[in-house]
């Protein structure tokens, strides 16, 4: 059951990532999944760092959001998207 959640906050995470981050991304179903678990792992490391969260404490829900945003903008980097900004 465990990994069914993990999938299903995936999947809930990527998707508010993509939502809030502007632009297009070509994500399927199943890179929005590993977007938002990826998300949280690094939130949750993040979050070792800086002393919010102790080790084997899952990161927030808005925590991994703003992770998983951050990878998205890493990844339309990575890409060649275009760039934002002046």
């Amino acid at each position: 059951m465990g990994i069914i959640w993990t999938i299903v906050l995936g999947f809930v995470i990527g998707d508010i990532a993509k939502l809030l981050h502007p632009g297009k991304e070509n994500m399927g179903f199943i890179m929005t999944i590993l977007l938002g678990i990826a998300g949280s792992f690094t939130a949750g490391l993040v979050g070792q760092l800086l002393g919010w969260y102790q080790a084997g404490e899952g990161a927030g829900f808005i925590a991994s959001v703003i992770a998983a945003i951050g990878l998205l903008v890493i990844y339309d980097r990575l890409r060649g998207g275009p760039a934002t900004g002046g």
